[in-house]
């Protein structure tokens, strides 16, 4: 089933095109990588998904999903260390753009960033402050955030900069479980791509390409590039 239609898609700013004519279809309980050298164009596309920046032509459709519904995990967060907000506060703010005129969360906002916390595992934080966290603690903060916004699509970018190997892969195993056992879809922009299956964990690949782009299943992709099966 198709939640999102991107169509002939042209994103670019002041007139200097960055994506030309891309389309392509994602489907429910997708996991997409978004891969490509640096300025191809992917945070770019990723704007033009979101409505932050508008096509020069063609467009996005959402399909079964309100586009305020998705939940978005910028590539950064860089927070101050006096700032006060807890993790619960962070959370929250997740919920904003469902709340319209409402000026307080509701015992329904609090129930739903609990369970969020609760499906990352990561309850015994709420109460701390986001600036004290560790940089994989603070990515899952981050990510729960982004689910009290969704329990459809989420699109993250570059999500595990700044993090370990070990943090990372504790990160990815989270968003695989997010995937195949919630039937989250996931769009994500990522750089931890080798010559190694293990570092596909999505099901399909769009990478994007000075001479066009390539969308299609993981294991084609891996086929048609000579990656290591």
């Amino acid at each position: 089933m198709a939640i999102l239609n991107v169509n002939n898609l042209v994103l670019g700013y002041e007139k200097q095109i960055v994506i030309n004519d891309i389309s392509f279809t994602v489907n429910k309980r997708d996991f997409i990588l978004v891969i490509g050298s640096n300025g191809a164009g992917k945070s770019t596309l990723i704007k033009g998904i979101l409505g932050i920046i508008k096509p020069i032509s063609g467009n996005v459709v959402y399909d079964e999903i309100k586009k305020n519904h998705v939940g978005y995990m910028p590539q950064e967060m860089k927070v101050d260390s006096n700032f006060p907000a807890s993790v619960m506060e962070i959370v929250l703010s997740g919920l904003i753009n469902k709340m319209g005129f409402r000026p307080f969360y509701n015992k329904k906002d609090k129930e739903k960033a609990n369970e969020a916390l609760k499906i990352l595992n990561i309850e015994n934080l709420k109460n701390k402050k986001f600036s004290e966290l560790s940089g994989g603690q603070r990515q899952k903060v981050l990510l729960a955030r982004s689910l009290c916004a969704t329990s459809d699509l989420l699109i993250l970018d570059e999500p595990s900069n700044n993090l370990d190997q070990e943090s990372k892969t504790e990160f990815y195993t989270t968003l695989k479980h997010l995937n195949e056992g919630h039937g989250i879809t996931i769009i994500m922009i990522t750089h931890d791509v080798d010559r190694d299956r293990d570092s596909f964990i999505g099901n399909k690949v769009l990478e994007l390409r000075s001479n066009g782009y390539f969308y299609g299943k993981t294991e084609e992709y891996m086929e048609e590039y000579g990656y290591d099966s």
